[in-house]
């Protein structure tokens, strides 16, 4: 099963932006990666994920403020956060799936302040 590794969480102002990289063990030529966040007290919610062939899609809430990336040559796949909210305040998770399995990393925090 792959290993992820998240990086990139951190304190940040309303409307700053972040970079969330997440790097596997292994190659992810076949998976589609995404990402998940969860805040305190809610469910686990998906952001937003990018297929093999470079197809994204995003949770409505996204709005046009993150953007998915990956480098299949550097095992890496990227999250860019803009326009950050309070509201946006998680623990960010990483995960590559195919149709078998499903492997998560270890979440990497996210607080935005008003």
């Amino acid at each position: 099963q792959v290993q992820l590794v998240e990086s990139g969480g951190g304190f940040v102002q309303a409307g700053g932006s972040l970079r969330l990289s997440c790097t596997a063990s292994t190659s992810i030529v076949i998976y589609t990666m995404g990402w998940y966040r969860q805040a305190p007290g809610k469910e686990r919610e998906l952001v937003g994920t990018i297929t093999n062939t470079g197809d994204s899609s995003y949770a409505d809430f996204v709005k046009g403020r993150f953007t998915l990336s990956r480098d299949d040559a550097k095992n890496t796949v990227l999250l860019q956060l803009n326009s950050l909210k309070p509201e946006d305040t998680a623990v960010y998770y990483c995960t590559a799936r195919t149709p078998f399995q499903r492997s998560w990393g270890q979440g990497t925090q996210v607080t935005v302040s008003s």
